[in-house]
């Protein structure tokens, strides 16, 4: 038997966990996955946007709402931007790894859509602009991955 997920309207509450720092950049990501989610036929009032302090903190956060059992996937979304120092370093791994065990630890799909780029530049390229809204790209692998688990054998 082979099993693939599709891009039907999915069952279930999605949750969007997004930074307020670089705002700028991520309430364009915000509104690229509500989007991307209402075109997939995911009502408006069956996902919830959680705003944490930054990229950091998203993690936490998205294992707590993906183990509350709630959410047949939590979509997160940041932007970190390279800077002097290695405090870029720091919180992309941070949050790189932290995202992938909040989706191992809870078994629901917890998708990255943190930007990690060199530059202000990259991030408005990835943020509607000439490489798309990754934000949107999030969501619809939320959708993906939540009916690919939906069909999945317990």
């Amino acid at each position: 038997m082979q099993y693939e997920g599709d891009f039907s309207p999915p069952a279930g509450r999605f949750a969007v966990v997004a930074a307020r720092f670089n705002s700028f950049i991520v309430d364009q990501l915000t509104d690229g996955a509500l989007d991307a989610l209402a075109r997939h036929g995911v009502p408006a009032d069956a996902a919830d946007v959680v705003r944490v302090p930054g990229s950091f903190e998203i993690p936490v956060v998205a294992q707590r709402l993906a183990k509350s059992g709630k959410y047949a996937a939590v979509i997160c979304l940041g932007c970190v931007i390279r800077g002097d120092t290695d405090h870029y370093d720091h919180v992309a791994g941070a949050a790189t790894s932290g995202i992938m065990t909040a989706a191992m630890n809870s078994g629901v799909p917890v998708i990255f859509g943190v930007l990690t780029c060199d530059t202000l530049e990259q991030a408005v390229q990835r943020a509607g602009a000439k490489a798309g809204n990754k934000g949107f790209e999030a969501a619809v692998t939320a959708v993906e991955t939540a009916n690919l688990m939906a069909k999945l054998p317990k």
